[in-house]
């Protein structure tokens, strides 16, 4: 099961270094106009990323990664909502600024988290990458939130306009789910959700980069 996940975050890490690195190349060479085309460029290869990270939650639940469920299942569908269901639907989002920012945010750390995995299940620990991978989380993750419902904020004029997901059944029913309010109340669900697992993240930093901790590991 180690060597599994071991591979399971080279894969991971491979996908996101990749876009990672595409997306700076990309701006170094276009500037701001690579901006715009982002998603066209690198949407396929986080597409698949995002769909194995589903993966995780599996994992959690047979027990071979003692990670904590809830915050982890609350990370990943995030991401997988507002990726699959806002920006994908969507192609006139697909062009904005706010989908590159976001890009950038989760790759930078995805990059973090699986480089700091992978030497995990080797058994080596590095102080500095343990640091960054368990700060970074702290400063990045509320950043990506409100990109999250920035994105789903732009997104709502067009749901709107082209009725996207809006389902009215017809009589004797008499019901309709208009999808913009959906988004409207998830955008509560996100912020909630933000607010439970940041105190998260920071019992987790604790627990690995306790003052006890850090003495035991560098001696």
């Amino acid at each position: 099961m180690n060597i599994y996940l071991f591979v399971y975050d080279l894969v991971q890490f491979c996908g996101h270094s990749w876009i990672f690195t595409n997306m700076i190349i990309r701006f170094m060479s276009f500037g701001k106009d690579s901006l715009a085309d982002t998603f066209y460029s690198i949407g396929l290869v986080m597409r698949l990323c995002q769909l194995l990270s589903v993966l995780e939650i599996l994992h959690i639940l047979i027990g071979i990664d003692k990670s904590r469920l809830f915050p982890r299942f609350l990370q990943i569908t995030e991401r997988i909502i507002v990726l699959f269901v806002v920006i994908n639907s969507q192609e006139e989002v697909q062009c904005k600024y706010v989908v590159c920012v976001l890009f950038f945010l989760w790759n930078s750390l995805d990059v973090v988290r699986y480089t700091y995995n992978m030497l995990a299940r080797t058994g080596i620990t590095y102080l500095p990458l343990t640091w960054l991978n368990f700060s970074l989380c702290i400063l990045l993750y509320p950043l990506s939130v409100l990109a999250k419902a920035f994105a789903i904020c732009v997104s709502l004029p067009y749901f709107e306009s082209f009725g996207t997901y809006s389902i009215k059944l017809p009589f004797p029913f008499a019901f309709s789910i208009y999808f913009p309010y959906v988004l409207k109340m998830y955008l509560l669900v996100l912020f909630t959700g933000m607010c439970f697992i940041i105190p998260n993240l920071f019992s987790e930093r604790k627990a690995h980069l306790g003052t006890g901790n850090i003495k035991k590991k560098r001696s």
